[in-house]
């Protein structure tokens, strides 16, 4: 059988792509590798109307929802190759299954690089962050710290004090110019030089001086990393930025390459929950717009 749409990701972009496609009588197939960039986390913020809830329900409310597609099908696995044109895709799973489409949605999200700290890959998600706004409220105005793990991290250092008293460890990372160390002062940050030997207790930084700063939580700057090697042997053009790699892709979520859409983490810069399911419905209806009018 060849598929209308096949969808590589099957997380909040993936499935929200799937559903317009799926509302739109198309056949489709979703593959899902099953991790999710939020499955460290206990809760999802900012997204409306899921406000709060854990990432594994809204998921597993999504997929109840996908499944009563009759044209929606959905196989757990790993693109471990992909390859064709316009037309005629091929899709590997698992280094043994091969299925074909005439369009394909990347939708897999990206991996992050977090930095090389003792303690602090244990707590990413329960005490360790990237996104203000997808967890700062709950920390409710206790002590924040922000990790230098690239030039980004001034940003993240004047924008935390909205959730919390602030401290800047720049941890031989970041030097602060002139101007930057007036404004964290403007904005009531403390800028921290001492390096850090570890991440210990709940959020605790632990210096290499021996000083231990305990902390209501810690916010970082990963480096998004896509992990899939045939993205750019298929045509989509792959840009580096600030914060790493993201596929390009124009208004409509079209990459470079025809025929083939992406959204999600691994389609933009910066993402949360309720961007990525934005993302996913725009791309679900252009793939559709794009078999109905291939010109």
């Amino acid at each position: 059988m060849k598929f209308d749409v096949i969808i590589i990701g099957g997380s909040y972009a993936g499935l929200s792509a799937a559903l317009q496609l799926g509302r739109a009588r198309k056949n489709i197939l979703i593959v899902d590798a099953g991790e999710r960039r939020n499955r460290f986390a206990s809760h999802s913020h900012g997204f409306l109307g899921q406000d709060g809830k854990a990432p594994g329900d809204i998921i597993a409310e999504a997929r109840r929802q996908i499944e009563r597609y009759q044209t929606i099908d959905r196989v757990e696995g790993r693109v471990t190759d992909a390859s064709g044109s316009f037309g005629d895709f091929v899709v590997e799973i698992d280094g043994t299954r091969r299925e074909r489409a005439d369009r394909l949605i990347l939708a897999m999200g990206v991996t992050d690089e977090l930095p090389d700290i003792a303690g602090l890959k244990e707590r990413w998600g329960s005490s360790v962050f990237h996104c203000p706004y997808c967890h700062g409220y709950e920390l409710n105005q206790g002590k924040i710290g922000v990790i230098a793990a690239s030039p980004l991290a001034i940003h993240h250092a004047l924008m935390l004090p909205d959730w919390g008293e602030t401290t800047f460890f720049t941890n031989g990372i970041f030097e602060p110019d002139a101007n930057q160390n007036a404004q964290l002062s403007a904005r009531g940050v403390q800028v921290e030089k001492a390096r850090i030997r570890e991440i210990a207790g709940h959020a605790d930084v632990v210096l290499s001086d021996g000083r231990s700063i305990a902390l209501a939580g810690l916010f970082t700057q990963p480096k998004l990393r896509i992990a899939a090697g045939w993205i750019e042997k298929l045509g989509c053009a792959v840009e580096e930025g600030p914060m790493g790699a993201s596929i390009v892709t124009d208004p409509m979520k079209q990459t470079t390459a025809r025929g083939i859409f992406a959204c999600g983490d691994v389609a933009r810069p910066a993402g949360s929950v309720a961007l990525s399911v934005g993302d996913g419905a725009m791309a679900g209806a252009a793939a559709h717009r794009s078999i109905l009018f291939p010109e």
